[in-house]
């Protein structure tokens, strides 16, 4: 059963409407530093104090916020209910297939990197980070886009802010936001991460094996794709 949206806009006082805001701008800013840094030491540096930031709103809000939209189901982090993780997984293999057979179709190799060709470590971790970014859409950007603007808005700001962040890749800048807006329509209606990071973990890998790296730079974003 999908998890009923509350009209939160409604409820909002003035001064918690500032406080999410300047939430979602720490954030944001912290991830284009961690994304643009000039070295790769500097970037891991800021991708520590973003991930840091991050899960530090997220536990204050928790604590200093009884309400619902604050609730550990509300942020994704609940076991998912069956119907809902059925429609998201099979929605996910149905979107697989579409990307996959047409490659097969024109005669396309697969994977068309043979040097990204993941093992079995490489899998687990590219599904942990997968977990990871949708974590951060979702039970970060998309709750406070949902709580300032209501459901159906935050699908459509959260997704665009998603494929923003994947800039300059024309790639993953156009495949994230087809995908975040079924990520973000997704977790509007069952409210669990789990399968819509399973789903994106899929996705994410069948790109880079059938998409060329030339026009993936090693799925990089940010300065590392224009430094690749």
């Amino acid at each position: 059963m999908a998890v009923k949206s509350k009209p939160f806009p409604a409820e909002l006082t003035a001064s918690r409407r500032l406080f999410v805001w300047a939430q979602i701008v720490i954030v944001l800013v912290l991830l284009e530093f961690a994304l643009w840094a000039s070295t790769t030491h500097m970037r891991n540096r800021w991708a520590v104090v973003a991930a840091t930031t991050l899960i530090v709103l997220v536990a204050v809000n928790v604590l200093i916020d009884p309400s619902p939209r604050s609730s550990f189901a509300r942020l994704g982090l609940g076991f998912p209910k069956a119907p809902g993780a059925g429609a998201v997984l099979g929605l996910g293999f149905a979107a697989l297939l579409l990307m996959v057979i047409p490659v097969r179709w024109i005669g396309g190799q697969i994977p068309a990197n043979p040097a990204w060709f993941p093992n079995l470590p490489s899998v687990w971790g590219y599904a942990l980070w997968a977990l990871m970014q949708e974590f951060i859409l979702q039970s970060f950007f998309f709750n406070r886009f949902e709580e300032l603007y209501g459901s159906s808005p935050a699908v459509w700001i959260a997704s665009s802010l998603f494929a923003a962040v994947h800039l300059p890749s024309p790639v993953l800048t156009t495949a994230t936001l087809i995908g975040a807006l079924f990520f973000c329509e997704m977790f509007r209606r069952y409210r669990s991460l789990y399968p819509i990071a399973l789903v994106h973990a899929m996705l994410g890998l069948a790109i880079g094996l059938v998409v060329p790296d030339s026009l993936l730079h090693h799925m990089r974003v940010g300065i590392g794709y224009l430094q690749y």
